[in-house]
C-alpha cells in the first residue's frame, strides 16, 4: 500500500497556499505535518482527501489518481479526521460510527449484519466499546475524538488522514489517541498522515516529518534529520535547545526565545 502526490499546487482565488508539494508515504508509516499557521497544512490533507481540488499535481493511492473516483470509492480509501468535529444531535456513539459504513451501503439500504460487525470491532480497537449507547453529546473530548477516528476506521480506509487530532486534548488525552494511531497504522498496515502542532509529539509518532513553510517544502526526511535547531528557527522564528530522554530515546525539543519575526 502506498500514497504519493506528485507537484501538487492549489489556490485560494489569485494566493498560492501550495506551491508542487510532493510526497510519499507506504502502509504501516506515519507522516507528520508541521509547520507555523498558515503554512498550507490543512489544505494539504484536504488535497489528499479532495475535499479540495488541486490547481496542479496529482495524488495517487496505490497508483491509482484519486480525482477520477466517485465520493463513495474515495470514503472507501481514505479516513479524514479532521480538525474540529461537531455533532450536535443526540446519536449514539454506536450510531455515529455506524455512519463510516455509508461508503459501502447501496441507496437508502439497511445496514447489513457485516457493517454492524465491523462497527463493533472499531469500536473495540478504539477502546470505546462501552460507550457505544452514551449519547455522543455527553462524552468527554477525548472519547469523542475515539469516536471520530472509529467511524474513519469504519469505512475500512487504507489512508487514514488526521487534522491536529490532540487539539484541545489534556496530555493524557493526547499520549492516549497518538498511541493508538500508531498502533492503528502498525497493526492494519494503514498509510497515516497527521497534522500536529507539538514538535515533541511529532518527533515521538512520526516516522517521517514534513515541514511546510508558506505552501513549499522546506524539509522533510526521519524526525531526527529535519527536526534541529538551524530548521526550527528558520521556520518557527524561534531559538530551541534539543537533547533526547535518557528513559525512551525520545527527542526533547525546549523553546528558549523567540529570534526574529518570520
Amino acid at each position: 500500500m502506498e500514497l504519493k502526490v506528485l507537484d501538487l499546487s492549489f489556490f485560494y482565488n489569485s494566493v498560492k497556499a501550495l506551491e508542487e508539494v510532493s510526497l510519499e508515504v507506504r502502509g504501516g508509516e506515519v507522516l507528520g505535518i508541521i509547520g507555523p499557521n498558515g503554512s498550507g497544512k490543512t489544505t494539504l490533507l484536504k488535497c489528499m482527501n479532495r475535499k479540495l481540488n488541486p490547481k496542479m499535481g496529482v495524488v495517487l493511492i496505490e497508483g491509482k489518481n484519486i480525482l477520477g473516483m466517485s465520493r463513495k470509492e474515495i470514503a472507501k480509501n481514505i479516513g479524514f479526521v479532521p480538525q474540529l468535529s461537531s455533532i450536535s444531535f443526540p446519536f449514539t456513539v454506536f450510531d455515529i460510527v455506524l455512519m463510516g459504513r455509508y461508503s459501502h451501503t447501496k441507496g437508502f439500504r439497511r445496514e447489513r449484519e457485516e457493517d454492524l460487525s465491523i462497527t463493533q470491532k472499531c469500536l473495540e480497537l478504539t477502546g470505546i466499546k462501552h460507550l457505544s449507547k452514551r449519547f455522543i453529546t455527553e462524552i468527554s473530548g477525548g472519547e469523542y475524538q475515539k469516536v471520530i477516528i472509529a467511524r474513519a476506521l469504519a469505512q475500512e480506509p487504507k489512508v487514514l488522514l488526521l487534522d491536529e487530532p490532540t487539539l484541545h486534548l489534556d496530555m493524557n488525552h493526547q499520549i492516549e489517541i497518538l498511541d493508538l494511531v500508531k498502533n492503528l497504522a502498525q497493526r492494519k498496515r494503514l498509510v497515516v498522515a497527521m497534522v500536529l502542532h507539538d514538535l515533541n509529539l511529532a518527533a515521538r509518532y512520526s516516522d517521517k516529518i514534513l515541514i511546510l513553510k508558506k505552501g513549499k517544502i522546506f524539509a522533510s526526511g526521519l524526525p531526527e534529520e529535519v527536526l534541529n535547531m538551524k530548521n526550527i528557527e528558520e521556520v518557527y522564528g524561534i531559538e530551541v535547545e534539543i537533547s533526547r530522554s535518557n528513559k525512551n530515546g525520545f527527542l526533547n525539543i525546549i523553546p528558549i526565545s523567540a529570534r526574529k519575526k518570520l
